[in-house]
């Protein structure tokens, strides 16, 4: 089993930055999908980010095109979600996940899940 471990998570004001990290372990780390999900309070559980398992290809929901970047890291096993251009709206609690299957992009069927990490965005 995959372990999955979110960090980078804070307290920014509208318009700044974060870089989320999302430190995963075992060697088949660099042969799986990784994705990023959000969760606000009240909220369901929304897909945010994705990129392929040889990084060829990336997807994001269309609230954060132009302002968030997903990439990884194989070496470090290490995917990463940098958020730029922050809106209070981003506010919400962010997990990383992985794909067991496939090497595409996805927006479901993830199998590993980090703890989450917290993202708060004051206006």
């Amino acid at each position: 089993q995959v372990q999955l471990v979110d960090s980078g998570g804070g307290l920014v004001q509208a318009g700044g930055s974060l870089r989320l990290s999302c430190s995963a372990s075992g060697s088949t780390y660099r042969n799986y999908a990784m994705g990023w999900f959000r969760q606000a309070p009240g909220k369901e559980r929304e897909f945010v980010a994705a990129i392929s398992c040889n990084s060829l290809y990336t997807d994001y929901v269309d609230s954060v095109k132009g302002r968030f970047t997903i990439s990884r890291d194989n070496a470090k096993n290490t995917a990463y979600l940098q958020m730029n251009s922050l809106k209070p709206e981003d506010t919400a609690t962010y997990y990383c996940s992985a794909r067991l299957s496939g090497c595409y992009v996805y927006t479901s069927g993830y199998n590993y899940w980090g703890q989450g990490t917290q993202v708060t965005v004051s206006s």
